[in-house]
């Protein structure tokens, strides 16, 4: 039977090891808490609990129901955004969230991968920012290393592996640019969340 630990190993590598495995289970059990607090009928129950697992969030913004993250301490979402139903966050690296942005239902985005050329098949983390007035259309996914600029539009179901620019709007898989967004003086609100949801 493996144990996980190699014959060679010091004692310290093998504390060091435990650590690391100890400090994982951790943050699995807080995303499997945190979950369950998103399905919680309440905004306020639920942001107080995402901003105790570590993630910021500026005032009036809301998360539907059913929320999934990666590590939430490495999130941070600015104000009067909606994050929609069944949307997932990964917060492996840094994910960055602006002012005003729309997610509709069932957004993916993630800043962690594997590389498929690695002999290892190690993980590659690099950042997600997704600026200002920025609207992402129901199921899309957002991959690793992208900056989606400001007022840009990402159709429904596109999958975006590239920069995103400023008022422009994308769709397709890989995503590709489809239009652009007339309205270039930005300056709504998103308003309230729906109860319940």
């Amino acid at each position: 039977m493996n144990s996980g630990f190699d014959n060679n190993m010091t004692a310290g590598q093998i504390v060091s090891r435990g650590k690391r495995r100890a400090n994982a289970v951790g943050l699995e059990f807080v995303i499997f808490l945190i979950h369950i607090a998103g399905w919680i009928p309440s905004h306020h129950i639920r942001r107080f609990f995402y901003r105790l697992a570590g993630m910021k969030i500026g005032s009036g913004s809301t998360f539907h129901v059913g929320a999934r993250f990666y590590n939430p301490a490495n999130i941070s979402v600015g104000k009067d955004t909606i994050i929609g139903e069944g949307v997932v966050l990964d917060g492996r690296g840094t994910l960055q969230i602006g002012d005003h942005v729309d997610f509709a239902t069932d957004v993916m985005i993630y800043n962690a991968q594997h590389d498929i050329e690695s002999p290892t098949f190690s993980a590659v983390v690099e950042p997600v920012i997704i600026k200002d007035y920025v609207f992402i259309g129901p199921r899309a996914i957002i991959l690793p290393g992208v900056t989606i600029e400001k007022g840009a539009v990402v159709g429904a179901g596109a999958v975006v592996t590239k920069d995103v620019e400023a008022f422009s709007v994308v769709g397709g898989v890989p995503a590709k640019v489809i239009g652009e967004r007339k309205l270039k003086e930005l300056n709504y609100r998103l308003g309230r969340a729906a109860l319940f949801r």
